[in-house]
This record gives C-alpha cells, sequence and structure tokens, in this order.
C-alpha cells in the first residue's frame, strides 16, 4: 500500500504550520532541481592489498597443486584473463574498469556502470576466457625452448582456468554469456539451467576435493536465486544477437578445450588420449 492510498487527517498540534513546512520544502526542492552527478569512480583495490592478496593467492595454489609452475601460471594467466574483461568493458563505455583480486578465490573485474544491452554483456563475458588464452603462449614457448614438461602444467592451468569459467554456473562467465540466450528463448529455461548446472559443478568441486571453490559457487548460487530480478540492465538480445552469442561461446569453448589437450598431447600417445586425459579432470569423485 503506498502513501496515497491513506485517508487524508486533520493536523495535529504537533505538526507544523503551513509556512514552517514550505521553509521546510524549499531546500528540498532545490535540492531535487539540482542536476544528478553520477557516482565516484571506483578506485579500485588499494595496491598494497592487491600485492597481500595475490600472494596469498598464489601461495594457497601452490600449496594444494605442489607445483610452482602451476602457481605462476595461476596467477599470470588470472591476470590476463581479468584484463581480457577490462579491455571489453572499457571499449563498450563501461569503464574505467578496474581489477581486483581475491584471497584464495580468484579475481574479479568490475565495471564501473551496467553494460547498454545483453549483447554487451556477452562480449564482457566472453572476453575474459577468450584473450586469457593468450596467456598460455609464455609457457608454450618455454616447452618448445627447454623440452621441460613443466612449462606445460602451466600451459594446462591457464587453459583449465578459461575452461572452467565457462561453465554455465553463476557467477562464471558461462552463465553470462549463455543466460541471456536462454532467457531470449524462456526466463524459466534460463534459472532452469542455470540451477541444474549450477548444482552440477558444486557436486563435481566437493566431490573433487574442491571445497572452496565449491562453496564459493554455492554460496554464489543461492545469492543469484534470492536477488530476483536476474537482468535487469541494458536492451534484451535480438534472435539475431542470441545466435551470435551462442556462436562465440562455442568457438570459445572449442579454443579452451583445444589448448587444454595440446597441454596434455606431448605426453599422451595420439591426440585421441590426450582428450581422454583432459575428459578425466572433470569426472565425478576423481
Amino acid at each position: 500500500m503506498s502513501d496515497t492510498d491513506a485517508p487524508a487527517r486533520r493536523p495535529g498540534p504537533w505538526d507544523p504550520k503551513p509556512e514552517e513546512a514550505a521553509a521546510r520544502a524549499a531546500p528540498a526542492a532545490a535540492r531535487a532541481a539540482t542536476p544528478a552527478f553520477e557516482a565516484p569512480l571506483d578506485k579500485g583495490q588499494h595496491p598494497a592489498w592487491a600485492v597481500v592478496s595475490t600472494l596469498l593467492l598464489g601461495g594457497f595454489i601452490w600449496l594444494i597443486s605442489g607445483s610452482w609452475a602451476i602457481a605462476v601460471a595461476a596467477i599470470w594467466g588470472l591476470f590476463v584473463h581479468e584484463y581480457g574483461h577490462v579491455l571489453a568493458m572499457n571499449r563498450l563505455g563501461m569503464g574505467p574498469a578496474r581489477i581486483y583480486i581475491i584471497p584464495f578465490l580468484g579475481g574479479l573485474a568490475k565495471a564501473q556502470r551496467p553494460p547498454q544491452s545483453e549483447w554487451d554483456g556477452v562480449l564482457v563475458a566472453l572476453a575474459g576466457p577468450a584473450f586469457g588464452l593468450l596467456a598460455a603462449i609464455p609457457f608454450f614457448a618455454g616447452f618448445v625452448a627447454t623440452g621441460n614438461p613443466l612449462w606445460l602444467q602451466g600451459v594446462f592451468a591457464i587453459a583449465l582456468i578459461n575452461f572452467v569459467n565457462l561453465a554455465p554456473a553463476p557467477p562464471l562467465d558461462g552463465s553470462k554469456a549463455l543466460g541471456p540466450v536462454l532467457a531470449r528463448i524462456h526466463p524459466w529455461l534460463e534459472m532452469g539451467a542455470m540451477v541444474l548446472v549450477g548444482v552440477t559443478v558444486v557436486v563435481w568441486g566437493f566431490t573433487n576435493g574442491s571445497y572452496i571453490f565449491a562453496a564459493f559457487l554455492a554460496i554464489a548460487l543461492v545469492g543469484h536465486l534470492r536477488r530476483g530480478a536476474w537482468r535487469p540492465y541494458g536492451r534484451p538480445l535480438s534472435w539475431g544477437e542470441a545466435g551470435k552469442s551462442t556462436g562465440l561461446y562455442l568457438l570459445t569453448a572449442a579454443a579452451c578445450a583445444g589448448v587444454t589437450i595440446a597441454a596434455l598431447a606431448p605426453g599422451a600417445s595420439s591426440l585421441a588420449e590426450a582428450a581422454a586425459n583432459a575428459g578425466g579432470f572433470f569426472e565425478f569423485g576423481r
């Protein structure tokens, strides 16, 4: 019920006199007439905290993987991945975007303003995994130059970061890339698919010992469901944009899968065996 539905009442003894009410309303009216200003720009993560967060994240990855190559590659790959989002955000008028490093979890690219359309949102979402694959080039070069398979561990870690991010489960990039496409068909299809995939990924994380990752996704999924409106910003996708979004998503996923297989190919007898080894990583209870 709004205030306009309440019945009128007679002024009480503590109500201001008409001239006092007018005097109080004048400053409020003046403020309302003043043009609105944009919110202050986000200054980003404090440099000192960014360094501490990066060291905590790198140390945690080294602790659970036992490989300095994987830890270095994961941090490098994370920065390149997030910078891909930043480039897209800035190009589409959402910047200046900032990168945040979250201890024990990963990174986040934060825009200053929402996308003008769902199509812009899809481009931003896919820019991270697509650009992030470039981080594997120095590690491939290291393997070619030295023949040391340790470099391939770095390639695999980078490919995995980008590939897992394509899972259509909130808050991963895949949910922002495929969600608008599913919503274009019907909003309930998007919600059902996101919940189904989200629960599957959470169960996969718990059964494979990725407890922090699984807990983070579970919290994000619950928060996503409680938020209400899933897509409050921007113009919805057209059918043509939905088709292009699906094509770009599949192309990015194929590129991530290709780099993942390439990282395992030198240690396998065939590409089929390398693909099977890569697929084995995503098995439950591995």
